[in-house]
């Protein structure tokens, strides 16, 4: 037995390399890096692995989830690519960035569909698995070669890896592998510490027998060594270790330990991409603090039991996307109409329709700001940052609680599925709201006791004596009794459209990215935060007077938003949804549909604001974003 574990030992001295590379070391300011593959071979589990073991070493990172259309598309298929872009830089990093320095394809077929929805640099690294040359299906075989000729003629730098020849050293199932093994490449390739890869595939597999965790470890070595054996090129990301302590979750995870931290007690919800994780994760943490997530058996139910939870005393979040939102609405204008407190989580994705299930796009705002009959008047903010997804909760039921209203918290597919690192979030007890007042409802005092300059009124609460009485979605009386007059009707839409105006008053200006005045202001809102500042950096760096405003309030909009505007010879609005384009034969300024925050702006303000969008499916890339705020400064 000590002869096979001395054996076991000189095998792994020999396999793991115990002193640094004498490659030469390319030092980056930043790469792009996607690892791509068939659904259900473990490529994401590798980008996360990768992207949380480089914010560990002190690298700005961002990881982007590669989601294909179909939830098990067809193996080795064009558009089944399913993995992870990873962004590392030596700076905080805010977004996905540009076209991908260096991919490692499992397959080639899956690594077509990205060349071909131009992902890729041009003389992009491609580190390809190399099994399918020998394929015992000639057509495979076939396919093969030509996409590897095919890709070579084009520029880019083919490297054949023998993935599951190496992987099967260790394991007898190398599909199941080698996005271990893939990690240990990257590793090494990105001069990453390994003792350091190891502690990440402890974590990334903590909830697996140890002899699951020691395999994955190994696989992970066979990787590193073989890079550091078979590749002539090797790259360093200078990189600061953060002096506070850091958290990298995606953002329906911060979403949820939002929800957590804010103190709202109850989730419901129905299963829906690409919200569902957000649900997932509530219900594996929340009975911890008392929390109750309850699945409904479908998005109008998980609406009306929220309200009822809300109308008992507990401010209740239900989370959604697209779809399960427009579902809602009708219960949304009940909870409206009896004042009743809800957070409503809307992780937007492309539409109408069942449309993209698993592409992002910003197309929900007018469904959150205008989508109901009648007027039913709600509070609409959007997060920008993973950061911001955990602190809008805490906001969200503040405001809900305070305002007796829906808030209505807008996310996309591009940040539920991306990673960050920021700042561990400190507790603190303001977070939590006070406990309901129960006490006896003052003689006299009725369940909508308006306070005629703000809208507001005490919540009454099921059971509280002195306060009995019936809710109706029908239009009422303050004293909840069904009142169709004239006068009554407008006077209660009046008190309800007041506390935004309340709302209103109370929220700053939001801050002007750059100088306060230039020849252009770029205004945006939600998940294209990271890619519009980096432009505008970028512009700026090289001259140009530009600068950009970032909306939080979307409803009601802060003061001062107008005066920024005016201070600027042109304002446009960079938004991922869709805008007909003016160079269109049929487009002219008498039909051109603006995007939707563009036309809110222009109909708020009454001010010529221009509109950019894409609507892809994708995250905006900055240098897609830099030629169409070139394009405005040179008209």
């Amino acid at each position: 037995m000590n002869d096979v574990i001395a054996a076991q030992k000189e095998r792994d001295a020999q396999a793991v390399p115990k002193q640094k590379s004498a490659k030469a070391v390319q030092v980056l300011s930043e790469h792009v890096i996607e690892v791509i593959s068939d659904s259900g071979e473990g490529a994401q589990r590798c980008g996360q692995a990768l992207g949380g073991l480089a914010a560990k070493m002190g690298n700005g990172v961002w990881t982007v989830e590669i989601i294909p259309a179909e939830i098990r598309p067809p193996a080795r298929s064009v558009a089944g690519a399913s993995g992870n872009r990873i962004r590392i830089g030596s700076q905080r990093i805010t977004n996905g960035g540009d076209e991908a320095d260096l991919v490692v394809a499992f397959n080639e077929q899956v690594l077509l569909g990205r060349v071909r929805a131009r992902e890729l640099k041009q003389g992009c690294k491609i580190l390809l698995e190399a099994a399918w040359r020998d394929s015992a299906d000639p057509a495979v075989s076939k396919a093969y070669v030509e996409t590897y000729d095919e890709l070579v003629a084009a520029g880019f730098e083919v490297i054949e890896v023998p993935m599951e020849i190496e992987s099967r050293k260790v394991m007898s199932d190398p599909r199941r592998g080698k996005n271990m093994f893939v990690l240990g490449v990257l590793a090494s390739v990105y001069s990453l510490d390994l003792d350091m890869a190891r502690d990440q595939i402890a974590l990334t597999f903590g909830k697996k027998a140890q002899s699951v965790i020691d395999i994955n470890i190994k696989l992970l070595e066979a990787g590193f060594a073989w890079a550091e054996k078979a590749l002539e090129f090797k790259y360093a990301i200078p990189a600061e270790r953060p002096t506070t302590p850091q958290i990298v979750v995606n953002g329906n995870t911060s979403l949820a330990l939002g929800v957590l931290a804010s103190g709202m007690e109850i989730c419901s919800m129905y299963p829906i991409t690409p919200a569902t994780s957000a649900s997932h994760y509530l219900a594996e943490v929340f009975q911890n603090v008392g929390g109750i997530v309850h699945q409904a058996e479908d998005e109008i139910a998980a609406c009306a039991f929220a309200i009822g939870a809300s109308y008992a005393g507990k401010c209740t979040i239900t989370i959604t996307s697209g779809p399960g939102y427009s579902l809602k609405q009708e219960a949304l204008g009940l909870a409206v109409m009896g004042e009743i407190p809800l957070v409503v989580v809307n992780v937007q994705r492309g539409g109408p329709s069942t449309g993209q299930p698993t592409k992002g796009e910003q197309s929900d705002l007018f469904a959150a700001v205008y989508g109901s009959h009648g007027d039913a008047p709600k509070v609409v903010m959007a997060v920008s940052t993973l950061e911001e997804c955990f602190y809008s909760m805490i906001t969200a039921r503040k405001i809900a609680e305070t305002f007796n209203m829906v808030v209505v918290v807008l996310s996309d597919a591009h940040l539920a599925a991306s990673q960050q690192p920021f700042t561990r979030p400190q507790f603190s007890e303001n977070w939590m709201a006070p406990p309901v007042d129960q006490s006896a409802v003052p003689e006299g005092m009725k369940p909508y006791d308006w306070d005629h300059e703000t809208g507001l009124a005490r919540r009454f609460i099921p059971g509280q004596p002195g306060g009995m009485h019936t809710l109706t979605g029908l239009a009422h009386d303050a004293n909840s009794k069904v009142a169709y007059d004239a006068d009554t009707n407008e006077q209660t839409l009046r008190l309800r459209s007041l506390k935004l105006a309340a709302l209103q008053k109370t929220l700053k200006t939001p801050p002007v990215f750059g100088d306060p005045e230039g020849d252009l202001l770029v205004v945006g809102w939600g998940s294209t935060r990271g890619a519009i500042e980096e432009t505008v950096a970028g512009l700026r760096a090289d001259g140009h007077k530009v600068s950009s405003l970032h909306l939080t309030f979307l409803q009601p909009m802060a003061s001062g938003v107008k005066e920024v505007m005016q201070r600027f010879k042109k304002v446009m609005t960079v938004e991922n949804s869709w805008s007909d384009k003016i160079e269109d034969t049929l487009i002219d300024e008498d039909n051109r549909r603006y995007s939707q925050l563009a036309t809110m702006l222009r109909a708020r303000y009454v001010i010529d604001i221009d509109c950019w969008s894409e609507a892809q499916g994708r995250a905006l890339k900055p240098n897609v974003v830099r030629k169409a705020l070139l394009k405005k400064l040179q008209n």
